[in-house]
């Protein structure tokens, strides 16, 4: 029987969880987690098949986590729960190691299907997600942007502080002003209306 354990600090939630995979009847919860330090101290412990791992975690985030918990076990499939549909966190959780990421108003019946499919070697996503990542391979590979720059540009074009773009990029708010000042100079524009018109137009952003 595969092994699961849950990493997500909302009590209600967690608990929720819990009961879809003991009710499953082919999956054993070994434990479940509100934060990922404890996780990982008992990673070899538990030695889980699958890590449903949310995102926004008190102390590190479910993203740290992901590529801690891998970098301790390259076995282990973490599958990302979130209520987020953010591109950026997406790629930031796909690029960290995880196997799939799915939004937490799944039925049981999908959570459970998400995770026969992570174990068969496939990457389970919600609709909305995989469009983002299919999205993305279509943006035009010419850019004069770096990723960071992408990243940042992406942010302010939906709708996001500089403060907020910070905390999702693990970077403080003078290095996104930097950023900014760079994306304009390479764009050759002078605000952040002109800078996005450029970017999307040449599709640079989705």
């Amino acid at each position: 029987m595969k092994r699961i354990v849950i990493i997500e600090d909302n009590r209600d939630i967690r608990k929720g969880f819990a009961e879809v995979i003991k009710a499953s009847g082919k999956y054993e919860l070994v434990k479940d987690y509100d934060n990922c330090e404890e996780a990982l101290r008992y990673l070899q412990r538990d030695s889980p098949d699958v890590v449903l791992m949310d995102i926004d975690l008190p102390g590190m985030s479910g993203i740290e986590g992901t590529s801690r918990i891998l970098k301790q076990n390259q076995q282990t499939l973490v599958l990302i729960i979130t209520v987020y549909e953010d591109s950026n966190k997406v790629f930031q959780s796909l690029c960290a190691g995880a196997s799939g990421y799915i939004v937490k108003n799944l039925g049981m019946k999908e959570l459970l299907h998400s995770i026969d499919e992570a174990l068969a070697g496939g990457a389970p996503m919600s609709l909305n997600i995989a469009s983002m990542v299919v999205k993305s391979f279509k943006l035009s590979s010419d850019s004069p942007l770096s990723e960071r720059e992408t990243q940042v540009l992406q942010g302010i074009a939906q709708g996001k502080t500089y403060t907020k773009i910070a905390a999702e990029l693990y970077i403080n708010k003078e290095t996104v002003r930097s950023h900014i000042r760079n994306i304009y100079q390479k764009l050759s524009v002078n605000s952040k209306a002109d800078a996005l018109r450029v970017a999307e137009d040449k599709r640079w952003i989705g």
